[in-house]
Protein backbone atom coordinates (compact mmCIF):
# COMPACT_ATOMS: atom_id res chain seq x y z
CA UNK A 1 0.00 0.00 0.00
CA UNK A 2 1.41 3.28 -1.00
CA UNK A 3 1.36 6.84 0.24
CA UNK A 4 0.66 9.59 -1.41
CA UNK A 5 3.85 11.59 -1.78
CA UNK A 6 3.77 15.02 -0.64
CA UNK A 7 4.39 18.04 -3.10
CA UNK A 8 6.34 20.86 -1.96
CA UNK A 9 4.32 24.29 -2.30
CA UNK A 10 5.01 25.89 -5.67
CA UNK A 11 4.79 29.46 -6.54
CA UNK A 12 3.51 31.21 -9.33
CA UNK A 13 6.58 31.55 -11.56
CA UNK A 14 5.38 34.59 -14.36
CA UNK A 15 6.27 33.62 -17.86
CA UNK A 16 4.37 35.25 -20.27
CA UNK A 17 4.68 34.06 -24.01
CA UNK A 18 3.05 35.62 -27.07
CA UNK A 19 1.61 32.97 -29.06
CA UNK A 20 0.81 33.75 -32.80
CA UNK A 21 -1.61 31.44 -34.14
CA UNK A 22 0.43 29.11 -36.78
CA UNK A 23 -1.34 28.05 -39.95
CA UNK A 24 -2.79 24.58 -40.71
CA UNK A 25 -0.64 22.97 -42.58
CA UNK A 26 -1.49 19.75 -44.97
CA UNK A 27 0.69 16.58 -45.44
CA UNK A 28 -0.83 16.10 -48.34
CA UNK A 29 -4.04 13.51 -49.34
CA UNK A 30 -6.47 12.18 -46.71
CA UNK A 31 -3.94 12.92 -43.44
CA UNK A 32 -4.05 16.49 -44.58
CA UNK A 33 -6.28 18.49 -41.74
CA UNK A 34 -10.00 19.82 -41.97
CA UNK A 35 -13.27 20.81 -41.03
CA UNK A 36 -16.48 20.38 -42.06
CA UNK A 37 -20.08 21.44 -41.15
CA UNK A 38 -22.24 19.05 -39.55
CA UNK A 39 -25.58 19.92 -41.60
CA UNK A 40 -27.58 17.54 -42.75
CA UNK A 41 -26.60 17.85 -46.54
CA UNK A 42 -22.70 18.08 -45.61
CA UNK A 43 -20.18 15.32 -45.62
CA UNK A 44 -16.36 15.00 -45.82
CA UNK A 45 -16.10 14.28 -49.26
CA UNK A 46 -17.90 17.95 -50.20
CA UNK A 47 -15.40 19.65 -47.95
CA UNK A 48 -12.49 21.51 -49.43
CA UNK A 49 -9.22 19.24 -47.92
CA UNK A 50 -7.44 21.63 -45.30
CA UNK A 51 -9.78 24.09 -44.98
CA UNK A 52 -13.35 24.97 -44.25
CA UNK A 53 -16.65 23.99 -45.68
CA UNK A 54 -17.72 27.20 -47.79
CA UNK A 55 -21.18 28.16 -46.53
CA UNK A 56 -23.07 31.31 -46.95
CA UNK A 57 -22.64 33.63 -43.74
CA UNK A 58 -18.82 32.73 -42.91
CA UNK A 59 -16.73 35.20 -41.92
CA UNK A 60 -13.52 34.96 -43.06
CA UNK A 61 -11.77 37.28 -40.18
CA UNK A 62 -12.68 34.34 -37.57
CA UNK A 63 -10.14 32.82 -35.44
CA UNK A 64 -7.62 35.44 -35.51
CA UNK A 65 -6.40 35.18 -31.99
CA UNK A 66 -3.43 35.37 -30.04
CA UNK A 67 -2.72 33.62 -26.67
CA UNK A 68 -0.29 34.89 -23.89
CA UNK A 69 0.68 32.23 -21.46
CA UNK A 70 1.62 32.62 -17.28
CA UNK A 71 2.72 29.62 -15.66
CA UNK A 72 0.75 29.14 -12.62
CA UNK A 73 2.05 25.80 -10.75
CA UNK A 74 4.64 23.71 -11.85
CA UNK A 75 6.34 20.46 -10.22
CA UNK A 76 3.70 18.16 -10.64
CA UNK A 77 4.56 14.70 -11.45
CA UNK A 78 2.21 13.47 -14.41
CA UNK A 79 -0.67 15.45 -13.70
CA UNK A 80 -3.78 14.19 -16.04
CA UNK A 81 -7.57 14.93 -14.63
CA UNK A 82 -8.68 18.77 -14.03
CA UNK A 83 -11.84 19.53 -12.19
CA UNK A 84 -12.39 23.17 -10.97
CA UNK A 85 -13.52 24.42 -7.47
CA UNK A 86 -14.63 27.78 -5.97
CA UNK A 87 -11.96 30.62 -5.75
CA UNK A 88 -10.72 29.86 -8.55
CA UNK A 89 -9.14 26.43 -7.37
CA UNK A 90 -8.81 23.29 -9.22
CA UNK A 91 -8.20 19.29 -8.01
CA UNK A 92 -5.59 17.94 -10.08
CA UNK A 93 -5.27 13.95 -10.68
CA UNK A 94 -1.53 12.31 -10.65
CA UNK A 95 -1.49 9.77 -12.69
CA UNK A 96 1.14 7.65 -11.87
CA UNK A 97 1.46 8.71 -7.77
CA UNK A 98 -2.84 7.76 -7.72
CA UNK A 99 -2.88 11.28 -5.67
CA UNK A 100 -4.72 14.29 -5.68
CA UNK A 101 -3.92 17.70 -5.08
CA UNK A 102 -5.72 21.38 -4.71
CA UNK A 103 -3.92 23.83 -6.98
CA UNK A 104 -4.68 27.13 -5.78
CA UNK A 105 -4.55 30.31 -8.67
CA UNK A 106 -1.60 31.86 -6.19
CA UNK A 107 0.05 28.60 -7.54
CA UNK A 108 0.51 26.81 -4.63
CA UNK A 109 -0.50 23.01 -4.81
CA UNK A 110 -1.88 21.28 -1.47
CA UNK A 111 -2.20 17.46 -1.87
CA UNK A 112 -4.72 15.86 -0.09
CA UNK A 113 -3.66 14.74 3.36
CA UNK A 114 -3.17 11.22 4.15
CA UNK A 115 -6.44 9.48 4.96
CA UNK A 116 -8.92 6.30 4.88
CA UNK A 117 -10.05 7.52 1.18
CA UNK A 118 -6.63 8.77 -0.07
CA UNK A 119 -5.20 4.95 0.58
CA UNK A 120 -7.90 3.41 -1.00
CA UNK A 121 -7.53 5.20 -4.18
CA UNK A 122 -4.11 4.29 -4.14
CA UNK A 123 -4.59 0.86 -3.27
CA UNK A 124 -7.03 0.26 -5.45
CA UNK A 125 -5.42 2.19 -8.30
CA UNK A 126 -2.85 0.00 -10.52
CA UNK A 127 -0.56 2.55 -12.95
CA UNK A 128 0.54 0.87 -16.03
CA UNK A 129 1.69 2.87 -18.95
CA UNK A 130 -1.39 5.46 -19.75
CA UNK A 131 -2.86 3.79 -17.57
CA UNK A 132 -3.45 4.69 -13.37
CA UNK A 133 -5.31 7.51 -11.75
CA UNK A 134 -7.34 9.49 -14.75
CA UNK A 135 -10.30 11.76 -14.88
CA UNK A 136 -11.80 13.59 -12.07
CA UNK A 137 -15.51 15.28 -11.75
CA UNK A 138 -16.58 17.33 -9.27
CA UNK A 139 -20.54 17.56 -8.84
CA UNK A 140 -21.28 21.30 -10.02
CA UNK A 141 -24.32 21.48 -7.93
CA UNK A 142 -21.40 21.28 -4.55
CA UNK A 143 -20.92 24.17 -2.97
CA UNK A 144 -18.54 22.86 -0.47
CA UNK A 145 -16.79 22.80 2.02
CA UNK A 146 -17.75 19.12 1.02
CA UNK A 147 -17.93 18.03 -2.46
CA UNK A 148 -18.63 14.79 -4.57
CA UNK A 149 -16.14 13.87 -6.77
CA UNK A 150 -15.64 11.30 -9.11
CA UNK A 151 -12.61 9.38 -10.03
CA UNK A 152 -11.77 7.09 -13.40
CA UNK A 153 -9.10 4.64 -11.82
CA UNK A 154 -6.84 1.94 -13.78
CA UNK A 155 -7.01 -1.21 -11.36
CA UNK A 156 -5.16 -4.64 -11.64
CA UNK A 157 -8.28 -6.00 -13.39
CA UNK A 158 -9.93 -3.08 -14.92
CA UNK A 159 -11.03 0.38 -15.51
CA UNK A 160 -13.50 1.68 -13.06
CA UNK A 161 -15.02 4.69 -11.93
CA UNK A 162 -14.89 5.87 -8.04
CA UNK A 163 -17.19 8.34 -6.05
CA UNK A 164 -15.87 9.25 -3.03
CA UNK A 165 -16.69 12.95 -0.58
CA UNK A 166 -13.80 15.57 -0.28
CA UNK A 167 -13.87 17.77 2.41
CA UNK A 168 -11.98 21.05 1.61
CA UNK A 169 -11.46 22.35 5.04
CA UNK A 170 -10.18 19.09 6.40
CA UNK A 171 -8.09 18.50 2.50
CA UNK A 172 -9.39 14.57 3.01
CA UNK A 173 -11.06 12.15 0.73
CA UNK A 174 -13.55 9.10 2.54
CA UNK A 175 -15.87 7.01 2.09
CA UNK A 176 -15.06 5.45 -1.38
CA UNK A 177 -17.55 3.35 -3.62
CA UNK A 178 -16.81 1.90 -7.17
CA UNK A 179 -19.78 2.71 -8.87
CA UNK A 180 -19.21 1.18 -12.19
CA UNK A 181 -16.37 -1.27 -13.39
CA UNK A 182 -15.73 -3.70 -15.88
CA UNK A 183 -14.51 -1.44 -18.33
CA UNK A 184 -11.61 -2.99 -20.33
CA UNK A 185 -8.15 -1.46 -19.31
CA UNK A 186 -4.57 -2.22 -20.84
CA UNK A 187 -1.34 -0.47 -20.74
CA UNK A 188 -2.70 1.73 -23.11
CA UNK A 189 -6.20 3.22 -25.12
CA UNK A 190 -7.75 3.53 -21.21
CA UNK A 191 -9.93 6.54 -22.13
CA UNK A 192 -10.45 7.89 -19.23
CA UNK A 193 -11.96 11.29 -18.98
CA UNK A 194 -15.12 11.89 -17.51
CA UNK A 195 -17.15 15.24 -16.67
CA UNK A 196 -20.90 16.36 -16.49
CA UNK A 197 -23.27 16.99 -18.84
CA UNK A 198 -25.44 19.75 -18.94
CA UNK A 199 -28.19 17.06 -18.20
CA UNK A 200 -26.68 16.47 -14.70
CA UNK A 201 -25.36 13.10 -16.11
CA UNK A 202 -21.79 12.03 -15.98
CA UNK A 203 -20.13 11.17 -18.92
CA UNK A 204 -17.38 8.35 -19.05
CA UNK A 205 -15.07 8.30 -22.40
CA UNK A 206 -13.73 4.64 -22.74
CA UNK A 207 -10.87 3.51 -25.21
CA UNK A 208 -10.65 -0.02 -26.93
CA UNK A 209 -8.23 -1.01 -24.66
CA UNK A 210 -6.13 -2.12 -27.60
CA UNK A 211 -8.80 -4.42 -28.97
CA UNK A 212 -10.15 -2.63 -31.70
CA UNK A 213 -13.24 -5.64 -31.60
CA UNK A 214 -14.42 -3.62 -28.27
CA UNK A 215 -15.11 -0.44 -29.78
CA UNK A 216 -18.47 -1.83 -31.77
CA UNK A 217 -18.81 -4.61 -29.21
CA UNK A 218 -21.84 -3.66 -27.70
CA UNK A 219 -21.84 -5.34 -24.84
CA UNK A 220 -18.22 -4.50 -24.12
CA UNK A 221 -18.15 -0.54 -21.81
CA UNK A 222 -14.60 -0.04 -24.13
CA UNK A 223 -14.29 2.32 -27.04
CA UNK A 224 -17.59 3.95 -25.53
CA UNK A 225 -18.84 7.04 -24.53
CA UNK A 226 -20.82 6.36 -20.76
CA UNK A 227 -23.92 8.07 -19.68
CA UNK A 228 -24.82 7.17 -16.56
CA UNK A 229 -26.35 8.81 -13.01
CA UNK A 230 -24.33 9.90 -10.66
CA UNK A 231 -25.26 5.87 -8.74
CA UNK A 232 -24.07 4.32 -11.69
CA UNK A 233 -26.79 3.07 -13.39
CA UNK A 234 -27.79 3.66 -17.21
CA UNK A 235 -29.63 6.90 -17.31
CA UNK A 236 -32.45 7.68 -18.62
CA UNK A 237 -33.13 8.15 -22.18
CA UNK A 238 -30.00 6.17 -23.24
CA UNK A 239 -30.06 4.49 -26.41
CA UNK A 240 -30.86 1.32 -24.79
CA UNK A 241 -33.02 1.75 -21.47
CA UNK A 242 -30.21 -0.85 -19.72
CA UNK A 243 -27.36 -0.18 -21.20
CA UNK A 244 -24.75 2.96 -20.32
CA UNK A 245 -23.65 3.28 -23.57
CA UNK A 246 -24.35 6.66 -25.07
CA UNK A 247 -21.83 6.44 -28.19
CA UNK A 248 -19.52 3.23 -29.58
CA UNK A 249 -16.95 2.92 -32.33
CA UNK A 250 -14.41 5.30 -30.64
CA UNK A 251 -11.17 4.03 -30.51
CA UNK A 252 -9.72 6.38 -27.42
CA UNK A 253 -11.43 9.41 -26.13
CA UNK A 254 -10.24 11.48 -23.62
CA UNK A 255 -12.13 14.98 -24.07
CA UNK A 256 -15.40 15.73 -23.27
CA UNK A 257 -17.32 18.77 -23.28
CA UNK A 258 -20.38 20.86 -23.93
CA UNK A 259 -21.12 24.12 -25.71
CA UNK A 260 -23.96 26.89 -24.49
CA UNK A 261 -27.06 25.48 -27.16
CA UNK A 262 -26.05 21.70 -25.58
CA UNK A 263 -24.21 20.46 -28.06
CA UNK A 264 -21.43 17.59 -27.03
CA UNK A 265 -18.22 17.35 -28.31
CA UNK A 266 -15.34 14.61 -27.94
CA UNK A 267 -11.43 14.19 -28.87
CA UNK A 268 -10.30 11.26 -30.43
CA UNK A 269 -6.86 9.35 -31.14
CA UNK A 270 -6.32 7.99 -34.12
CA UNK A 271 -4.13 5.03 -34.69
CA UNK A 272 -1.97 6.45 -37.67
CA UNK A 273 -3.81 8.57 -39.86
CA UNK A 274 -6.21 10.90 -38.44
CA UNK A 275 -7.20 12.19 -35.13
CA UNK A 276 -10.49 13.61 -34.72
CA UNK A 277 -13.16 16.26 -33.03
CA UNK A 278 -16.72 14.66 -33.08
CA UNK A 279 -20.25 15.96 -32.43
CA UNK A 280 -21.38 13.40 -30.28
CA UNK A 281 -25.34 11.86 -31.15
CA UNK A 282 -26.99 9.90 -28.83
CA UNK A 283 -26.62 6.38 -30.41
CA UNK A 284 -23.73 7.55 -33.29
CA UNK A 285 -21.14 4.98 -34.46
CA UNK A 286 -18.00 6.43 -34.99
CA UNK A 287 -16.59 4.00 -37.16
CA UNK A 288 -13.52 2.92 -35.52
CA UNK A 289 -12.12 0.28 -36.31
CA UNK A 290 -13.90 0.25 -39.65
CA UNK A 291 -13.14 4.26 -40.40
CA UNK A 292 -10.19 6.73 -39.26
CA UNK A 293 -11.05 10.37 -39.86
CA UNK A 294 -14.01 11.45 -42.38
CA UNK A 295 -15.24 8.47 -44.13
CA UNK A 296 -18.67 9.21 -45.36
CA UNK A 297 -19.75 6.05 -45.16
CA UNK A 298 -23.41 4.88 -43.94
CA UNK A 299 -23.71 4.29 -40.59
CA UNK A 300 -20.98 6.11 -39.38
CA UNK A 301 -20.86 9.84 -38.00
CA UNK A 302 -17.90 11.38 -39.58
CA UNK A 303 -15.80 14.25 -37.09
CA UNK A 304 -16.74 17.86 -37.27
CA UNK A 305 -12.29 18.30 -37.64
CA UNK A 306 -9.44 15.83 -38.04
CA UNK A 307 -5.72 16.56 -38.09
CA UNK A 308 -2.52 14.25 -38.74
CA UNK A 309 -1.45 12.61 -36.00
CA UNK A 310 1.70 14.12 -35.78
CA UNK A 311 0.34 17.83 -35.81
CA UNK A 312 -2.17 16.86 -32.46
CA UNK A 313 -2.86 13.68 -29.98
CA UNK A 314 -6.08 15.44 -28.61
CA UNK A 315 -6.56 14.73 -24.98
CA UNK A 316 -8.62 16.86 -23.00
CA UNK A 317 -10.86 19.78 -24.25
CA UNK A 318 -12.34 22.93 -23.16
CA UNK A 319 -15.20 24.16 -24.86
CA UNK A 320 -16.53 28.10 -24.85
CA UNK A 321 -18.86 30.56 -26.28
CA UNK A 322 -16.40 31.10 -29.00
CA UNK A 323 -14.79 27.75 -30.26
CA UNK A 324 -13.30 24.17 -28.96
CA UNK A 325 -10.24 24.05 -27.36
CA UNK A 326 -7.90 21.04 -27.77
CA UNK A 327 -4.82 20.06 -25.75
CA UNK A 328 -2.40 18.44 -28.22
CA UNK A 329 -0.11 15.85 -26.63
CA UNK A 330 2.73 14.77 -29.67
CA UNK A 331 1.80 18.11 -31.63
CA UNK A 332 2.05 20.23 -28.61
CA UNK A 333 0.10 22.88 -29.37
CA UNK A 334 -3.66 24.06 -28.27
CA UNK A 335 -5.88 23.27 -30.89
CA UNK A 336 -8.58 25.88 -31.64
CA UNK A 337 -11.30 25.22 -33.66
CA UNK A 338 -14.04 28.24 -34.13
CA UNK A 339 -17.66 28.10 -33.24
CA UNK A 340 -19.22 29.69 -36.08
CA UNK A 341 -23.64 29.39 -34.86
CA UNK A 342 -25.46 26.86 -32.68
CA UNK A 343 -26.37 23.54 -33.84
CA UNK A 344 -30.14 24.99 -34.81
CA UNK A 345 -28.69 27.49 -36.73
CA UNK A 346 -25.97 25.24 -38.72
CA UNK A 347 -29.35 22.60 -39.17
CA UNK A 348 -31.38 25.59 -40.50
CA UNK A 349 -28.72 26.75 -42.98
CA UNK A 350 -27.86 29.77 -41.35
CA UNK A 351 -24.12 29.06 -40.45
CA UNK A 352 -21.61 27.04 -41.56
CA UNK A 353 -20.78 25.18 -38.08
CA UNK A 354 -16.97 25.62 -37.09
CA UNK A 355 -14.05 27.74 -38.75
CA UNK A 356 -10.87 26.52 -39.88
CA UNK A 357 -8.73 25.16 -37.05
CA UNK A 358 -5.67 27.51 -35.52
CA UNK A 359 -2.92 26.33 -33.87
CA UNK A 360 -1.87 28.37 -30.19
CA UNK A 361 1.39 27.81 -28.27
CA UNK A 362 2.89 25.44 -30.87
CA UNK A 363 5.99 24.29 -29.30
CA UNK A 364 6.34 26.63 -26.46
CA UNK A 365 5.32 24.09 -23.32
CA UNK A 366 5.85 20.58 -24.67
CA UNK A 367 3.23 18.42 -24.63
CA UNK A 368 -0.36 19.73 -23.23
CA UNK A 369 -2.29 16.84 -21.56
CA UNK A 370 -5.78 19.03 -20.55
CA UNK A 371 -7.64 22.45 -21.03
CA UNK A 372 -10.20 23.87 -18.64
CA UNK A 373 -12.32 26.89 -19.04
CA UNK A 374 -12.14 29.01 -16.16
CA UNK A 375 -14.57 31.71 -14.04
CA UNK A 376 -13.25 34.92 -16.26
CA UNK A 377 -12.86 33.63 -19.57
CA UNK A 378 -9.25 32.28 -19.68
CA UNK A 379 -8.06 28.67 -20.28
CA UNK A 380 -6.01 26.55 -17.46
CA UNK A 381 -3.62 24.04 -19.20
CA UNK A 382 -2.17 21.12 -17.90
CA UNK A 383 1.21 20.07 -19.58
CA UNK A 384 2.78 16.21 -20.00
CA UNK A 385 5.79 15.90 -20.24
CA UNK A 386 6.45 13.85 -17.48
CA UNK A 387 4.24 11.27 -18.29
CA UNK A 388 7.32 8.84 -19.95
CA UNK A 389 7.28 10.06 -23.93
CA UNK A 390 7.76 14.00 -23.32
CA UNK A 391 11.41 16.13 -22.50
CA UNK A 392 10.94 17.71 -19.27
CA UNK A 393 11.65 21.63 -19.31
CA UNK A 394 14.61 22.51 -16.71
CA UNK A 395 15.76 25.57 -15.45
CA UNK A 396 19.22 26.13 -13.36
CA UNK A 397 19.43 21.70 -13.73
CA UNK A 398 16.10 21.44 -12.02
CA UNK A 399 13.17 19.91 -13.49
CA UNK A 400 10.19 22.14 -13.34
CA UNK A 401 7.90 20.08 -15.29
CA UNK A 402 4.64 19.51 -15.56
CA UNK A 403 2.63 22.86 -15.24
CA UNK A 404 -0.42 24.16 -15.10
CA UNK A 405 -0.78 27.23 -17.29
CA UNK A 406 -2.98 30.13 -17.56
CA UNK A 407 -3.71 31.17 -21.36
CA UNK A 408 -5.81 34.19 -21.94
CA UNK A 409 -6.73 34.08 -25.54
CA UNK A 410 -7.46 37.76 -27.63
CA UNK A 411 -8.96 38.71 -30.90
CA UNK A 412 -5.70 39.77 -33.33
CA UNK A 413 -5.27 42.84 -34.30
Amino acid sequence: MGTVDPIARRLAVPVLVSALLVGVAGCGGAAEPGVVSPSPTASASEAPSGGTAPADGADPSDGGVTAEAEVVAQELPVPWGIAPLPGERFLVTMRDDASLAVVHPSGDVHPLEESDGVREVADQTVPNGEGGLLGVAVDPEDTGPMFTVYLYRTGAEDNAVLRAELDLDGMTLRDVTTILDGIPSASNHNGGRIAFGPDGYLYVATGDAGDPANAQDPDSLGGKILRITPDGEPAPGNPDPGSPVWSLGHRNVQGLGWDASGRMFASEFGQSALDELNVIEPGGNYGWPDVEGPGDQEGFVDPVAWWPTSEASPSGIAVTDDAVYLAALRGERLWRVPLLGTAEEVEAGESPGFGEPQALLAGEFGRLRAVQAGPDGELYVLTGNTDGRGEPATEDGRVVDDRLLRVTVAAAE
